[in-house]
């Protein structure tokens, strides 16, 4: 299934009650995105776009992970931090929501228990689980994977590096047909990798993330150290001061 461009839908107001009917008298169709969004990008933002068009979803639900467990070897950053982000980058669109499951509940975060949680939430609502196709590749390794088929219909998304129809085929043989699909999101080359790497060597990060998202990781100092001097900044002209000064967050002119 391939998209070649979103198609206009009608607003929703994320406060109708769940037991509502979407449109046509059907049920609501609700999209859960879960992720670690550290940080969330514009790619995260366009795939949740297309997909709510193509499959004519009436909300998107943004879930930040609490504790991922299959990134306890490497640091994430403060759930706080990457919940903040999220609420920043989708507060101009009216169908996009976050919600606050996964970093409330205690211990390491499992999709099977976010999209229970969902459920509970809007038990009349038909879920999608949206993910990447990197995710699908290790999805048998989840806990519960196959509830989690049951809980919502799954759509892996194309991510940089990575086959989506190889992604697809070791799955059709061990899940049914019509609770899988595939979906190719155009200019999708963007990894929150590459901007927590572009942000800690001082590379702009414009039109990567959303302009709140940049303001947010300035005023905090994420991604860098906070009591880093940049001397090729400062060379030459030792009593310049940069143009973006947040208490102590110092960052040259340019930088975002």
């Amino acid at each position: 299934m391939v998209i070649q461009r979103s198609r206009p839908i009608g607003s929703v107001d994320v406060n109708t009650p769940t037991t509502g009917q979407g449109r046509t008298g059907r049920p609501r169709r609700i999209g859960v995105m879960g992720g670690t969004f550290d940080p969330i990008h514009n790619g995260h933002l366009v795939a949740a776009s297309e997909v709510a068009a193509l499959f004519e979803l009436d909300l998107v639900i943004f879930v930040p992970t609490g504790q991922p467990w299959q990134k306890k070897d490497r640091y994430v950053s403060e759930a706080e931090h990457r919940y903040l982000m999220t609420v920043i980058a989708t507060a101009s669109n009216p169908r996009f929501t976050v919600s606050r499951v996964d970093i409330d509940r205690p211990g390491a975060t499992y999709t099977v228990d976010t999209l229970k949680d969902i459920q509970q939430h809007h038990p009349d609502a038909e879920l999608f689980f949206i993910t990447g196709a990197d995710a699908l590749d290790r999805i048998v390794t989840w806990r519960d994977w196959e509830e989690v088929f049951h809980l919502a219909h799954c759509v892996g998304v194309t991510r940089p590096g990575y086959d989506l129809a190889d992604a697809g085929e070791q799955l059709r043989a061990q899940v049914d047909a019509d609770r899988l699909s595939l979906v190719n999101i155009p200019a999708m080359a963007i990894s929150s990798t590459d901007i927590r790497e572009r942000a800690s060597e001082q590379w702009p990060v414009w039109y990567l993330v959303p302009d709140g998202v940049v303001q947010y990781i300035a005023k905090t100092g994420m991604y860098r150290n906070t009591e880093e001097v940049y001397p090729s900044y400062l060379e030459g002209n030792p009593d310049a001061e940069p143009d973006v000064d947040w208490g102590t967050h110092r960052f040259p002119p340019g930088w975002f």
